[in-house]
Protein backbone atom coordinates (compact mmCIF):
# COMPACT_ATOMS: atom_id res chain seq x y z
CA UNK A 1 0.00 0.00 0.00
CA UNK A 2 3.04 1.92 -0.20
CA UNK A 3 1.90 4.13 -3.19
CA UNK A 4 2.59 7.90 -3.20
CA UNK A 5 0.22 8.50 -0.37
CA UNK A 6 0.87 12.08 1.77
CA UNK A 7 2.64 11.99 4.28
CA UNK A 8 0.71 12.10 7.61
CA UNK A 9 0.44 15.78 8.57
CA UNK A 10 1.80 16.82 11.79
CA UNK A 11 0.19 15.91 14.77
CA UNK A 12 -1.27 18.35 17.55
CA UNK A 13 -1.94 17.58 21.05
CA UNK A 14 -5.71 17.04 21.54
CA UNK A 15 -7.06 20.18 23.12
CA UNK A 16 -8.09 19.50 26.95
CA UNK A 17 -11.80 20.28 27.29
CA UNK A 18 -13.06 22.47 30.14
CA UNK A 19 -16.54 20.98 31.45
CA UNK A 20 -17.14 24.50 32.85
CA UNK A 21 -20.48 24.52 34.27
CA UNK A 22 -23.70 24.04 31.95
CA UNK A 23 -20.87 23.71 28.76
CA UNK A 24 -22.37 21.10 26.51
CA UNK A 25 -19.71 18.67 26.91
CA UNK A 26 -20.41 18.40 31.01
CA UNK A 27 -24.06 18.20 29.94
CA UNK A 28 -23.37 15.16 27.38
CA UNK A 29 -20.71 13.66 29.73
CA UNK A 30 -22.96 13.77 33.03
CA UNK A 31 -25.92 11.91 30.26
CA UNK A 32 -23.13 9.59 29.57
CA UNK A 33 -21.75 8.59 33.31
CA UNK A 34 -25.61 8.25 34.68
CA UNK A 35 -25.74 5.29 31.56
CA UNK A 36 -23.26 3.31 32.78
CA UNK A 37 -23.45 3.91 36.24
CA UNK A 38 -27.13 2.30 35.74
CA UNK A 39 -25.79 -0.26 33.19
CA UNK A 40 -24.30 -3.36 34.65
CA UNK A 41 -22.21 -5.33 31.52
CA UNK A 42 -20.23 -8.54 31.39
CA UNK A 43 -17.00 -8.81 30.35
CA UNK A 44 -15.65 -11.74 28.16
CA UNK A 45 -12.32 -12.27 27.32
CA UNK A 46 -11.35 -11.37 23.75
CA UNK A 47 -9.41 -14.14 21.75
CA UNK A 48 -8.88 -13.83 18.03
CA UNK A 49 -11.76 -11.69 17.64
CA UNK A 50 -14.32 -14.09 19.55
CA UNK A 51 -16.00 -13.31 23.01
CA UNK A 52 -14.93 -15.82 25.45
CA UNK A 53 -16.91 -16.78 28.51
CA UNK A 54 -15.13 -18.71 30.71
CA UNK A 55 -17.49 -18.43 33.96
CA UNK A 56 -15.09 -17.34 36.62
CA UNK A 57 -16.27 -13.89 37.24
CA UNK A 58 -14.74 -10.95 39.09
CA UNK A 59 -16.08 -7.69 40.38
CA UNK A 60 -16.19 -4.28 38.83
CA UNK A 61 -16.85 -1.81 41.23
CA UNK A 62 -16.60 1.94 41.70
CA UNK A 63 -13.58 2.68 44.01
CA UNK A 64 -15.77 5.93 45.85
CA UNK A 65 -18.59 3.70 46.18
CA UNK A 66 -17.94 0.03 46.25
CA UNK A 67 -20.91 -0.95 47.23
CA UNK A 68 -22.12 -0.04 43.64
CA UNK A 69 -21.74 -2.56 40.79
CA UNK A 70 -20.79 -1.65 37.33
CA UNK A 71 -20.65 -5.29 36.13
CA UNK A 72 -18.29 -8.39 36.02
CA UNK A 73 -15.54 -9.60 34.12
CA UNK A 74 -14.56 -13.14 32.95
CA UNK A 75 -11.30 -14.29 33.83
CA UNK A 76 -8.70 -16.23 32.20
CA UNK A 77 -7.36 -19.48 32.57
CA UNK A 78 -3.83 -20.86 31.22
CA UNK A 79 -6.08 -22.46 28.86
CA UNK A 80 -6.98 -19.11 27.75
CA UNK A 81 -4.03 -18.09 27.66
CA UNK A 82 -2.57 -20.64 25.31
CA UNK A 83 -5.46 -19.58 22.75
CA UNK A 84 -4.93 -16.26 22.89
CA UNK A 85 -0.72 -17.18 22.25
CA UNK A 86 -2.09 -19.15 18.95
CA UNK A 87 -4.37 -16.23 17.87
CA UNK A 88 -1.82 -13.78 17.93
CA UNK A 89 0.76 -16.14 16.44
CA UNK A 90 -2.29 -17.03 13.69
CA UNK A 91 -2.65 -12.89 12.84
CA UNK A 92 1.09 -11.98 13.19
CA UNK A 93 1.59 -13.87 9.04
CA UNK A 94 -0.77 -10.97 7.56
CA UNK A 95 -0.54 -8.08 10.05
CA UNK A 96 3.30 -8.26 10.04
CA UNK A 97 2.63 -8.33 6.44
CA UNK A 98 0.15 -5.65 6.07
CA UNK A 99 1.49 -2.12 4.86
CA UNK A 100 2.88 0.02 7.90
CA UNK A 101 0.16 3.04 6.03
CA UNK A 102 -3.07 0.77 6.79
CA UNK A 103 -1.21 -0.34 10.60
CA UNK A 104 -1.46 4.00 11.24
CA UNK A 105 -4.79 3.71 9.66
CA UNK A 106 -6.23 1.82 12.20
CA UNK A 107 -4.90 3.97 14.95
CA UNK A 108 -5.69 7.66 13.49
CA UNK A 109 -9.09 6.53 12.81
CA UNK A 110 -9.30 5.03 16.64
CA UNK A 111 -8.26 8.59 17.42
CA UNK A 112 -10.58 10.14 15.64
CA UNK A 113 -12.95 8.02 16.78
CA UNK A 114 -12.06 8.48 20.54
CA UNK A 115 -11.82 12.75 19.92
CA UNK A 116 -15.33 12.32 18.98
CA UNK A 117 -18.22 9.76 19.76
CA UNK A 118 -16.13 8.02 22.33
CA UNK A 119 -14.62 10.66 24.64
CA UNK A 120 -17.36 10.41 26.88
CA UNK A 121 -17.78 6.80 27.20
CA UNK A 122 -14.12 6.46 28.00
CA UNK A 123 -14.01 9.23 30.24
CA UNK A 124 -16.97 7.92 32.20
CA UNK A 125 -15.83 4.49 32.21
CA UNK A 126 -12.13 5.66 33.74
CA UNK A 127 -14.21 8.05 36.53
CA UNK A 128 -16.47 5.24 37.51
CA UNK A 129 -13.82 2.56 37.36
CA UNK A 130 -10.80 4.23 38.55
CA UNK A 131 -12.05 7.15 40.48
CA UNK A 132 -10.48 9.88 38.90
CA UNK A 133 -12.62 13.41 38.44
CA UNK A 134 -13.68 15.16 35.38
CA UNK A 135 -9.76 16.68 34.65
CA UNK A 136 -7.74 13.72 35.66
CA UNK A 137 -10.34 11.77 33.08
CA UNK A 138 -10.18 14.07 30.57
CA UNK A 139 -6.42 14.58 30.25
CA UNK A 140 -5.82 10.94 30.34
CA UNK A 141 -8.31 8.70 28.63
CA UNK A 142 -9.40 11.33 26.07
CA UNK A 143 -6.18 13.60 25.07
CA UNK A 144 -3.02 11.49 26.37
CA UNK A 145 -4.64 8.57 24.62
CA UNK A 146 -5.52 10.73 21.22
CA UNK A 147 -1.87 12.03 21.33
CA UNK A 148 -0.31 8.21 21.20
CA UNK A 149 -2.38 7.32 18.68
CA UNK A 150 -1.87 10.69 16.79
CA UNK A 151 2.02 10.97 17.28
CA UNK A 152 3.02 7.59 17.04
CA UNK A 153 2.25 7.00 13.25
CA UNK A 154 3.72 10.25 12.82
CA UNK A 155 7.30 8.57 14.32
CA UNK A 156 6.53 4.93 12.68
CA UNK A 157 6.85 6.98 9.34
CA UNK A 158 10.31 8.81 10.48
CA UNK A 159 11.35 5.62 11.38
CA UNK A 160 10.25 3.34 7.88
CA UNK A 161 11.62 6.48 5.85
CA UNK A 162 15.19 6.75 7.33
CA UNK A 163 17.35 5.20 5.33
CA UNK A 164 21.08 4.77 4.57
CA UNK A 165 22.57 7.96 3.58
CA UNK A 166 24.74 6.30 1.13
CA UNK A 167 25.12 4.11 -1.99
CA UNK A 168 27.92 4.24 -3.87
CA UNK A 169 28.00 3.88 -7.66
CA UNK A 170 26.03 0.51 -8.95
CA UNK A 171 25.01 -0.38 -5.10
CA UNK A 172 21.13 0.30 -3.11
CA UNK A 173 21.88 0.34 0.58
CA UNK A 174 18.39 0.42 2.12
CA UNK A 175 17.23 -1.11 5.97
CA UNK A 176 13.99 -3.16 6.95
CA UNK A 177 11.99 -2.19 10.24
CA UNK A 178 10.52 -6.01 10.49
CA UNK A 179 7.77 -7.24 13.66
CA UNK A 180 9.73 -9.07 16.03
CA UNK A 181 9.11 -13.12 15.46
CA UNK A 182 6.32 -13.89 17.82
CA UNK A 183 4.15 -12.29 20.44
CA UNK A 184 3.98 -9.01 22.43
CA UNK A 185 2.91 -9.75 25.93
CA UNK A 186 1.35 -5.99 27.14
CA UNK A 187 0.93 -6.15 30.65
CA UNK A 188 -1.36 -2.55 31.85
CA UNK A 189 -1.70 -1.01 35.43
CA UNK A 190 -4.78 0.60 36.66
CA UNK A 191 -3.85 4.47 36.97
CA UNK A 192 -3.83 5.54 33.34
CA UNK A 193 -6.45 4.41 30.75
CA UNK A 194 -3.93 6.40 28.02
CA UNK A 195 -0.99 3.70 29.20
CA UNK A 196 -3.57 0.79 29.06
CA UNK A 197 -4.30 2.29 25.40
CA UNK A 198 -0.65 2.78 24.58
CA UNK A 199 1.32 -0.56 26.09
CA UNK A 200 -0.80 -3.17 23.58
CA UNK A 201 -1.18 -0.53 20.26
CA UNK A 202 2.45 0.67 19.97
CA UNK A 203 3.76 -2.78 19.08
CA UNK A 204 0.76 -3.13 17.31
CA UNK A 205 1.38 -0.25 14.93
CA UNK A 206 5.11 -1.57 13.95
CA UNK A 207 3.50 -5.24 13.41
CA UNK A 208 3.36 -6.92 15.88
CA UNK A 209 0.51 -8.78 17.45
CA UNK A 210 -0.35 -8.63 21.21
CA UNK A 211 -1.65 -10.84 24.05
CA UNK A 212 -2.64 -8.35 26.81
CA UNK A 213 -3.74 -8.31 30.10
CA UNK A 214 -4.76 -5.69 31.81
CA UNK A 215 -4.92 -5.04 35.76
CA UNK A 216 -7.81 -6.15 37.05
CA UNK A 217 -9.06 -3.16 38.86
CA UNK A 218 -9.42 -1.37 35.49
CA UNK A 219 -11.08 -4.29 33.41
CA UNK A 220 -13.97 -2.05 32.53
CA UNK A 221 -11.97 0.90 30.74
CA UNK A 222 -9.97 -1.41 29.40
CA UNK A 223 -13.08 -3.26 27.51
CA UNK A 224 -14.08 -0.16 25.80
CA UNK A 225 -10.30 0.58 24.81
CA UNK A 226 -10.72 -3.05 23.02
CA UNK A 227 -14.20 -2.39 21.43
CA UNK A 228 -12.58 1.01 20.16
CA UNK A 229 -10.35 -0.70 18.30
CA UNK A 230 -12.45 -3.51 16.89
CA UNK A 231 -14.78 -0.39 15.48
CA UNK A 232 -11.42 1.60 13.97
CA UNK A 233 -10.78 -1.56 12.30
CA UNK A 234 -8.09 -3.64 14.13
CA UNK A 235 -8.32 -6.85 12.71
CA UNK A 236 -9.13 -9.78 14.75
CA UNK A 237 -6.45 -11.78 16.86
CA UNK A 238 -4.06 -9.10 16.71
CA UNK A 239 -4.72 -7.66 20.39
CA UNK A 240 -6.37 -10.69 22.58
CA UNK A 241 -7.80 -9.45 25.94
CA UNK A 242 -7.32 -11.25 28.75
CA UNK A 243 -8.60 -10.06 32.18
CA UNK A 244 -7.44 -12.09 35.14
CA UNK A 245 -5.03 -12.87 37.69
CA UNK A 246 -1.53 -12.30 37.08
CA UNK A 247 -0.22 -15.09 39.46
CA UNK A 248 -2.21 -17.61 36.60
CA UNK A 249 -1.62 -16.18 33.73
CA UNK A 250 1.72 -14.18 34.25
CA UNK A 251 4.15 -17.05 34.24
CA UNK A 252 2.44 -18.76 31.59
CA UNK A 253 2.31 -15.66 29.11
CA UNK A 254 6.30 -15.75 30.03
CA UNK A 255 7.15 -19.33 29.18
CA UNK A 256 6.04 -19.85 25.75
CA UNK A 257 8.42 -19.75 23.32
CA UNK A 258 7.37 -17.71 21.17
CA UNK A 259 7.02 -14.91 23.24
CA UNK A 260 8.89 -11.66 21.64
CA UNK A 261 8.87 -8.91 23.69
CA UNK A 262 6.98 -7.30 27.18
CA UNK A 263 5.41 -3.65 27.19
CA UNK A 264 5.24 -3.30 30.85
CA UNK A 265 4.14 -0.42 33.42
CA UNK A 266 3.39 -0.86 37.35
CA UNK A 267 5.22 -1.95 39.93
CA UNK A 268 8.88 -2.87 40.36
CA UNK A 269 8.62 -5.81 42.45
CA UNK A 270 6.83 -7.62 39.41
CA UNK A 271 8.41 -6.13 37.18
CA UNK A 272 11.99 -7.86 38.38
CA UNK A 273 9.99 -11.18 38.98
CA UNK A 274 9.02 -11.07 35.23
CA UNK A 275 12.73 -10.61 34.27
CA UNK A 276 13.65 -13.26 36.16
CA UNK A 277 10.89 -15.57 34.27
CA UNK A 278 12.42 -14.56 30.78
CA UNK A 279 15.68 -15.11 32.12
CA UNK A 280 15.21 -18.35 33.51
CA UNK A 281 13.42 -19.53 30.25
CA UNK A 282 15.80 -17.78 27.95
CA UNK A 283 17.48 -21.01 26.76
CA UNK A 284 13.89 -21.63 25.25
CA UNK A 285 13.07 -18.29 23.03
CA UNK A 286 12.82 -18.30 19.53
CA UNK A 287 14.52 -14.99 19.70
CA UNK A 288 15.66 -13.15 22.32
CA UNK A 289 12.61 -11.21 23.91
CA UNK A 290 12.57 -6.72 24.04
CA UNK A 291 11.74 -6.10 27.77
CA UNK A 292 10.60 -2.63 28.12
CA UNK A 293 8.89 -1.39 31.39
CA UNK A 294 8.24 1.49 33.60
CA UNK A 295 8.15 0.88 37.26
CA UNK A 296 8.13 2.37 40.10
CA UNK A 297 8.77 6.15 41.48
CA UNK A 298 9.56 8.16 44.52
CA UNK A 299 9.97 11.26 43.11
CA UNK A 300 10.78 14.65 44.60
CA UNK A 301 10.48 17.93 44.73
CA UNK A 302 13.62 20.32 45.86
CA UNK A 303 13.28 23.96 46.35
CA UNK A 304 16.14 25.87 46.76
CA UNK A 305 15.89 29.06 49.52
CA UNK A 306 15.09 31.33 45.64
CA UNK A 307 12.32 29.35 44.83
CA UNK A 308 9.11 31.17 45.27
CA UNK A 309 7.29 30.02 47.67
CA UNK A 310 3.32 30.29 46.05
CA UNK A 311 4.50 28.18 42.67
CA UNK A 312 5.83 25.90 45.17
CA UNK A 313 3.26 25.22 47.30
CA UNK A 314 0.84 25.14 44.07
CA UNK A 315 3.27 21.77 42.78
CA UNK A 316 3.55 20.10 46.12
CA UNK A 317 -0.53 20.27 46.48
CA UNK A 318 -0.94 18.90 42.25
CA UNK A 319 1.81 16.87 42.14
CA UNK A 320 0.76 15.19 45.04
CA UNK A 321 -2.63 14.73 45.42
CA UNK A 322 -3.94 14.69 41.99
CA UNK A 323 -5.47 11.40 40.95
CA UNK A 324 -4.98 10.50 44.91
CA UNK A 325 -1.06 10.08 44.49
CA UNK A 326 -1.74 7.15 42.01
CA UNK A 327 0.52 8.07 39.54
CA UNK A 328 4.16 7.18 38.92
CA UNK A 329 4.97 10.58 38.49
CA UNK A 330 3.66 11.96 41.94
CA UNK A 331 4.99 14.25 44.00
CA UNK A 332 5.89 11.55 47.10
CA UNK A 333 8.31 13.58 48.86
CA UNK A 334 10.25 17.61 49.25
CA UNK A 335 12.99 19.07 50.42
CA UNK A 336 12.50 22.41 51.50
CA UNK A 337 15.30 25.29 52.92
CA UNK A 338 14.06 26.31 56.65
CA UNK A 339 13.97 29.61 55.31
CA UNK A 340 11.19 29.23 52.64
CA UNK A 341 9.26 26.65 54.95
CA UNK A 342 6.72 29.02 56.86
CA UNK A 343 5.42 30.76 53.61
CA UNK A 344 5.01 27.26 52.24
CA UNK A 345 3.82 25.62 55.43
CA UNK A 346 1.14 28.42 55.59
CA UNK A 347 -0.17 28.19 51.97
CA UNK A 348 0.13 24.42 51.51
CA UNK A 349 -2.25 23.82 54.41
CA UNK A 350 -5.19 26.58 53.71
CA UNK A 351 -5.06 25.52 50.34
CA UNK A 352 -5.82 21.89 51.38
CA UNK A 353 -8.57 23.46 53.86
CA UNK A 354 -10.47 24.09 50.96
CA UNK A 355 -9.71 20.39 48.35
CA UNK A 356 -12.65 18.64 48.72
CA UNK A 357 -13.20 14.89 48.93
CA UNK A 358 -15.62 12.78 47.52
CA UNK A 359 -17.48 10.56 44.42
CA UNK A 360 -16.26 11.70 40.97
CA UNK A 361 -20.19 12.65 40.07
CA UNK A 362 -19.79 15.82 42.14
CA UNK A 363 -17.55 17.69 39.87
CA UNK A 364 -16.39 20.02 42.99
CA UNK A 365 -14.40 17.12 44.67
CA UNK A 366 -10.53 17.85 43.81
CA UNK A 367 -10.02 13.84 44.99
CA UNK A 368 -11.69 10.86 45.52
CA UNK A 369 -11.09 7.26 46.14
CA UNK A 370 -8.22 5.27 45.95
CA UNK A 371 -8.22 2.17 43.80
CA UNK A 372 -8.92 -0.53 45.91
CA UNK A 373 -8.73 -2.11 49.41
CA UNK A 374 -5.20 -3.58 49.26
CA UNK A 375 -3.99 0.07 47.98
CA UNK A 376 -6.06 1.57 50.90
CA UNK A 377 -4.68 -0.90 53.50
CA UNK A 378 -1.43 -0.45 52.59
CA UNK A 379 -1.11 3.51 52.28
CA UNK A 380 -3.49 3.75 55.49
CA UNK A 381 -0.41 1.69 57.00
CA UNK A 382 2.15 3.87 56.17
CA UNK A 383 0.28 6.97 57.59
CA UNK A 384 -0.85 5.11 60.94
CA UNK A 385 2.81 4.54 61.28
CA UNK A 386 3.55 8.59 60.97
CA UNK A 387 1.47 9.48 63.32
CA UNK A 388 2.97 7.13 66.07
CA UNK A 389 6.18 8.00 65.37
CA UNK A 390 9.11 10.14 66.71
CA UNK A 391 10.82 10.96 63.38
CA UNK A 392 7.62 12.65 61.67
CA UNK A 393 4.53 14.97 62.36
CA UNK A 394 1.58 14.47 60.07
CA UNK A 395 0.87 18.47 59.26
CA UNK A 396 -2.13 17.46 57.30
CA UNK A 397 -5.13 14.75 56.83
CA UNK A 398 -3.93 11.66 58.67
CA UNK A 399 -8.29 10.54 58.36
CA UNK A 400 -9.28 7.74 56.34
CA UNK A 401 -12.66 6.09 56.01
CA UNK A 402 -13.31 3.01 53.76
CA UNK A 403 -17.09 2.31 54.83
CA UNK A 404 -18.50 3.92 51.69
CA UNK A 405 -15.94 4.47 49.51
CA UNK A 406 -11.50 4.19 49.88
CA UNK A 407 -10.96 7.47 50.87
CA UNK A 408 -8.02 8.65 52.48
CA UNK A 409 -7.18 12.20 52.86
CA UNK A 410 -4.25 14.33 51.45
CA UNK A 411 -1.63 13.54 54.45
CA UNK A 412 1.41 15.42 54.82
CA UNK A 413 4.04 14.33 56.71
CA UNK A 414 7.28 16.42 58.14
CA UNK A 415 9.91 14.24 58.82
CA UNK A 416 12.65 14.70 61.24
CA UNK A 417 14.65 11.96 59.48
CA UNK A 418 15.39 13.01 55.97
CA UNK A 419 15.79 8.77 55.72
CA UNK A 420 12.48 8.30 57.35
CA UNK A 421 10.39 5.74 55.91
CA UNK A 422 8.01 7.75 53.87
CA UNK A 423 10.74 9.57 52.77
CA UNK A 424 12.21 6.31 50.35
CA UNK A 425 9.40 3.66 50.06
CA UNK A 426 7.08 4.35 46.96
CA UNK A 427 3.29 4.97 48.64
CA UNK A 428 1.62 5.07 45.87
CA UNK A 429 -1.10 7.28 47.19
CA UNK A 430 -2.14 10.63 49.18
CA UNK A 431 0.86 10.91 50.83
CA UNK A 432 3.50 14.00 50.56
CA UNK A 433 6.62 14.01 52.95
CA UNK A 434 8.38 16.95 53.36
CA UNK A 435 11.96 17.42 54.87
CA UNK A 436 13.18 21.01 56.37
CA UNK A 437 16.94 21.34 55.58
CA UNK A 438 19.42 24.19 56.29
CA UNK A 439 19.74 26.73 53.66
CA UNK A 440 23.55 25.88 54.05
CA UNK A 441 23.20 22.88 53.32
CA UNK A 442 22.11 23.02 49.97
CA UNK A 443 24.63 21.12 47.99
CA UNK A 444 24.71 18.40 50.78
CA UNK A 445 20.82 17.85 50.48
CA UNK A 446 20.92 17.43 46.91
CA UNK A 447 23.17 14.66 47.43
CA UNK A 448 20.77 12.79 50.09
CA UNK A 449 17.96 13.35 47.35
CA UNK A 450 20.21 11.78 44.90
CA UNK A 451 20.63 8.68 46.91
CA UNK A 452 17.77 7.87 49.14
CA UNK A 453 15.53 6.35 46.68
CA UNK A 454 16.14 3.58 44.14
CA UNK A 455 14.06 5.14 41.66
CA UNK A 456 14.64 7.46 39.40
CA UNK A 457 11.56 8.12 37.57
CA UNK A 458 10.78 12.09 37.75
CA UNK A 459 11.78 14.77 39.58
CA UNK A 460 11.39 18.78 40.24
CA UNK A 461 13.91 21.65 41.32
CA UNK A 462 12.28 25.06 42.36
CA UNK A 463 14.90 28.07 42.27
CA UNK A 464 14.63 31.51 40.97
CA UNK A 465 18.69 31.28 41.48
CA UNK A 466 20.10 29.85 37.61
CA UNK A 467 23.10 29.71 39.32
CA UNK A 468 20.97 26.93 41.71
CA UNK A 469 19.28 25.48 38.86
CA UNK A 470 22.43 24.26 37.48
CA UNK A 471 23.99 22.73 40.40
CA UNK A 472 20.72 21.22 41.23
CA UNK A 473 20.50 20.00 37.49
CA UNK A 474 23.83 18.74 37.63
CA UNK A 475 24.00 16.88 40.84
CA UNK A 476 20.75 15.32 40.07
CA UNK A 477 21.59 14.12 36.63
CA UNK A 478 20.22 10.72 36.81
CA UNK A 479 18.06 10.89 39.71
CA UNK A 480 15.34 11.19 36.89
CA UNK A 481 14.21 10.34 33.55
CA UNK A 482 11.69 12.73 33.31
CA UNK A 483 12.90 16.02 35.40
CA UNK A 484 11.01 20.02 35.85
CA UNK A 485 12.23 23.18 36.33
CA UNK A 486 9.81 25.62 38.51
CA UNK A 487 6.84 22.70 37.90
CA UNK A 488 5.51 19.80 39.39
CA UNK A 489 6.93 16.42 38.35
CA UNK A 490 3.21 15.10 36.66
CA UNK A 491 2.15 15.99 33.71
CA UNK A 492 4.28 14.90 31.21
CA UNK A 493 2.78 15.45 27.61
CA UNK A 494 3.24 13.06 24.45
CA UNK A 495 5.57 14.72 21.50
CA UNK A 496 6.80 17.30 24.29
CA UNK A 497 8.70 15.30 27.32
CA UNK A 498 8.86 11.46 26.82
CA UNK A 499 7.87 10.19 29.26
CA UNK A 500 10.10 6.96 31.33
CA UNK A 501 13.19 6.97 33.95
CA UNK A 502 15.75 4.87 35.13
CA UNK A 503 17.22 2.91 38.07
CA UNK A 504 14.38 0.92 39.67
CA UNK A 505 11.91 3.15 37.90
CA UNK A 506 12.20 1.12 34.44
CA UNK A 507 14.45 0.95 31.22
CA UNK A 508 13.55 4.48 30.27
CA UNK A 509 12.13 3.46 26.97
CA UNK A 510 10.53 6.96 26.66
CA UNK A 511 6.48 6.22 25.51
CA UNK A 512 5.73 8.74 23.19
CA UNK A 513 8.69 9.22 21.30
CA UNK A 514 10.45 7.07 18.56
CA UNK A 515 12.80 5.31 20.56
CA UNK A 516 10.08 3.20 22.50
CA UNK A 517 8.61 1.87 19.09
CA UNK A 518 12.39 1.03 18.08
CA UNK A 519 12.11 -1.72 20.73
CA UNK A 520 9.37 -3.06 18.62
CA UNK A 521 10.83 -4.14 15.47
CA UNK A 522 13.68 -6.04 14.54
CA UNK A 523 16.59 -3.91 11.89
CA UNK A 524 17.20 -5.74 8.81
CA UNK A 525 19.75 -4.07 6.94
CA UNK A 526 20.11 -4.82 2.54
CA UNK A 527 22.56 -4.14 0.33
CA UNK A 528 21.81 -4.57 -3.56
CA UNK A 529 24.68 -5.18 -6.02
CA UNK A 530 23.55 -4.49 -10.02
CA UNK A 531 26.32 -5.71 -11.85
CA UNK A 532 28.30 -8.18 -9.41
CA UNK A 533 31.91 -9.49 -9.97
CA UNK A 534 32.34 -12.66 -12.13
CA UNK A 535 36.19 -12.58 -10.86
CA UNK A 536 37.15 -13.47 -7.58
CA UNK A 537 40.71 -11.83 -8.01
CA UNK A 538 41.49 -7.95 -6.78
CA UNK A 539 44.44 -5.68 -8.71
CA UNK A 540 46.85 -6.81 -5.51
CA UNK A 541 47.11 -10.19 -7.20
CA UNK A 542 48.73 -9.12 -10.52
CA UNK A 543 52.77 -9.29 -10.60
CA UNK A 544 54.96 -6.31 -9.88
Amino acid sequence: MHNGRARIPLPENEPVRAYAPGSPEKVSLKAQLETLRSTEIEVPLLIGGKRVHTGALGKMVCPHDHGHLLGNYHMAGNEHLQQAVSAARDAWHDWSRTPWEARAAVLLRAAELLAGPWRDRLNAATMLGQSKNVFQAEIDAACELIDFWRFNPHYAQGLYQDQPMYSPRGTWNSTQHRPLEGYVAAVTPFNFTSIAGNLPTAPILMGNTVVWKPASSSVYSAWFIAELLEEAGLPAGVLNLLPGSGRVIGDALLADENLAGVHFTGSTAVFQRMWGNIGANIARYKSYPRIVGETGGKDFVFAHASACPEALATALLRGAFEYQGQKCSAASRAYIPRSLWPQVKNKLLADLKSVKMGDVLDFSNFVNAVIDKHAFDTIWRYVAEAIDSPDADVIAGGVANEEHGYFIEPTVIEARNPRYTTMCEEIFGPVLTIFVYEDTDFAETLKLCDTTSPYALTGAVFARDRAAVLQASEALTHAAGNFYINDKPTGAVVGQQPFGGGRASGTNDKAGSPLNLLRWTSMRTIKETFVPATDYRYPFLGES
